[in-house]
């Protein structure tokens, strides 16, 4: 693939926006460069074809927002560049999705990527064509190894109307965590596609406590999916009492050997109070196949974890976390969470497939002097499953983020 840099996507949006007064391009940009180091450990417990997946590597990443210029239809763009390095892998250890390689070929010392939006903002709304990185219940770009997930497409979001949040896009190609190509977009279940078109928004009312979001989606040729989505906060003395109700109903939308014809139910409820959160989390599956989303992204339902998301086919799970702010207890930065999550009633070979994961997330942010926005983080997982091989998991990651602008 042909690299375009982001200097070049830069002065091409410029040259786009040549026609108006460029004030408030610059005066309201923004920019930042991240580094991220991950180290990757996963312990596959089996001496047999590839016992672990062990990697470290160092990210760059770099985002640039400008603002809009003036007048009644403002014009901008938005930059992304990401450098990856490997510090240390070989053939052995290699495809934990770091970097571009797979087990049995380390790959190269390096890979990196460039993404550019021209974008136009009339009124409330605004438009963007190019690399985007959409954050929605309906399709929401990944960043859980080295570098993000992002695509290539456009998006509208329309705010004409207080408390609602109107979406709408097409996206073209992907560019997934490890690698520099673009390609077609899989899903998990059935084929890949060089369209998903998506229609949907939220209202929110109640005085905001309470939030319903409808979502239509497609990947066209492979899965068509509706999503009915419900969330309510409820202050109750000190408490702060939640529910977060997702369904999902995906069919066919072409002519792939694999039926698809799915329902799920994503339930979430939390009580939290000072430094204190408790959430319960019940997630159904029903279907011949499992749960279809985009690869690599993070889907909207409860039982999507650290690895497993517990959504194959039939597949019942139950959730349990605690989570703990410890800045009420003197120490501002440090938080940390628990879970465990454990399903069954799924399909292995004839017989009734059960599988658990336990989570540990411990995260420390410097608050204040030199090293203010270094941040550490430890997640830890292990994993049993009649479906997979056992699993044994750490990631660590200092990540630091500098303000450019």
């Amino acid at each position: 693939m042909k690299h375009v840099t982001p200097l070049a996507l830069a002065v091409t949006a410029a040259i786009a926006c040549s026609s108006a007064q460029a004030a408030g391009f610059a005066d309201d940009a923004t920019a930042s460069l991240q580094l991220r180091n991950f180290y990757f450990n996963r312990d596959f417990r089996d001496p047999g074809a590839q016992s672990k997946a062990e990697e470290w590597a160092q990210g760059f990443i770099f985002k640039a927002e400008s603002g809009y210029t003036p007048g009644p239809l403002g014009l901008g763009v938005d930059v992304y560049a990401g450098l990856g390095i490997k510090l240390d892998s070989d053939d052995e250890r290699a495809g934990s999705g770091l970097l571009a390689n797979a087990y049995g070929d380390e790959g190269a010392d390096s890979y990196s990527e460039a993404t550019a939006a021209i974008k136009a903002r009339l009124s409330n709304s605004v438009l963007k064509v190019g690399g985007l990185m959409p954050k929605l219940p309906i399709a929401s770009s990944g960043d859980s190894r080295l570098l993000p997930q992002s695509f290539s497409g456009a998006s509208l979001a329309i705010n004409e109307i207080e408390n609602l949040d109107i979406q709408a896009g097409q996206l073209r190609e992907v560019n997934y965590r490890n690698s520099s190509n673009r390609e077609d977009i899989r899903s998990t279940v059935g084929g890949a596609s060089d369209r998903f078109n998506y229609l949907g928004g939220s209202y929110a009312f109640n005085s905001k406590n309470t939030t319903i979001g409808l979502w239509r989606a497609e990947l066209q040729d492979v899965y068509n999916q509706n999503l009915v989505n419900l969330i309510h906060t409820q202050p109750v003395g000190d408490w702060k009492l939640g529910v977060n109700l997702a369904w999902f109903d995906s069919g066919d939308d072409g002519n792939q050997p694999l039926k698809i014809d799915h329902q799920l139910t994503s339930l979430t409820l939390s009580a939290a109070t000072g430094p204190h959160t408790f959430r319960v989390g019940y997630q159904d599956s029903d279907g011949d196949t499992a749960f279809p989303y985009l690869a690599e992204t993070d889907p909207y339902i409860v039982n999507y974890v650290q690895i497993l998301d517990f959504a194959r086919a039939d597949e019942q799970s139950w959730q349990a976390r605690y989570d703990l702010n410890f800045a009420a207890l003197g120490i501002p930065g440090l938080n940390a969470f628990a879970r465990y999550v454990t399903g069954n009633n799924f399909d292995v070979g004839g017989t009734e497939g059960k599988e658990w994961e336990r989570d540990i997330d411990v995260s420390y942010t410097v608050q204040s002097g030199t090293f203010k926005n270094l941040a550490l983080r430890w997640r830890n997982a292990m994993v049993r499953s009649d479906a997979t091989r056992d699993i044994d998991e750490n990631r660590l990651i200092l990540s630091y983020s500098i303000a450019l602008k």
